[in-house]
């Protein structure tokens, strides 16, 4: 993975470039609420061809926090700016819950450029079928992501799947979090309140797939079902893992996931 450190309309990004196959087009990655590009790498490390793009949304770890609040458009817009730098025509796209917000949106307003979609654990919205409110009200604060006992005491709840049933994977997952701050966490709590693909699902025109785990807290399973039925060219495929299946069933993930982009 090259890191480096792109400005994109007078905002800094912090951008991850693993090299990859040339015949295909690039994999943008839209990663998860408080996850930076490291948490990421696991999946890329089994899905070995193409090329893939990742970036830290302002806030979250090495992007500094923008002046102003955000919402999933306006990052679809500066998303299209940076590919427009990194000299990016087309792109296949994955969205990993929060992201994929944002991977529905680019797919939606920069449909030109959108190859193939993949949503992974995720929803269309403010208008999903939400978890326990238990669950939701842990998700509210990123106190799990500064605080390794707190998380080792409450993932299996909120993640469910193989860290349920293997606690010290924990130690795993924080390995691959690059915190930044509290108010980058709440930036990104925000710019998805009230927002809904609802309205325009059925005009995504890409090839889509959906990711589901089968024991997934955060996102229940009926969210992608939805998503799959309301989107034209889409298939569900479900993972018998939690919500962070991309990083604990990473290989499986990316066999799936390879198969689907070739």
């Amino acid at each position: 993975m090259q890191i480096g450190l792109h400005e994109v309309d007078g905002q800094t990004l912090r951008v991850g470039i693993r090299p990859g196959a040339k015949t295909q087009p690039p994999l943008l990655l839209f990663n998860g609420i408080g996850a930076s590009i490291e948490l990421v790498e696991p999946f890329l490390a089994a899905l070995r061809e193409p090329e893939a793009i990742v970036f830290d949304v302002p806030g979250v770890g090495g992007s500094p926090a923008p002046r102003l609040p955000y919402r999933p458009w306006t990052i679809a817009r500066l998303t299209a700016q940076l590919l427009d730098k990194l000299g990016y025509s087309e792109v296949d796209v994955l969205g990993v819950s929060w992201g994929g917000a944002l991977a529905q949106q680019f797919a939606f307003r920069q449909s030109a450029r959108c190859r193939r979609l993949i949503l992974a654990a995720t929803s269309p919205g403010h208008l999903m079928v939400p978890g326990r409110l238990s669950v939701m009200l842990k998700m509210a604060t990123p106190r799990r992501y500064k605080d390794p006992e707190y998380m080792r005491v409450i993932a299996g709840d909120i993640y469910g799947g193989a860290i349920r049933r293997s606690p010290e994977l924990v130690r795993q997952h924080l390995r691959h979090v690059r915190w930044a701050s509290d108010y980058g966490y709440y930036l990104q709590l925000a710019a998805g309140f009230g927002w809904t693909s609802l309205p325009w699902l059925r005009l995504l025109s890409q090839p889509t797939l959906v990711l589901a785990g089968t024991d997934d807290p955060i996102v229940p399973l009926i969210n992608g079902r939805i998503l799959a039925r309301l989107i034209p060219h889409a298939r569900l495929v479900t993972i018998d893992d939690g919500h962070l299946f991309l990083v604990t069933s990473a290989a499986q993930s990316a066999e799936i996931i390879a198969d689907f982009l070739n």
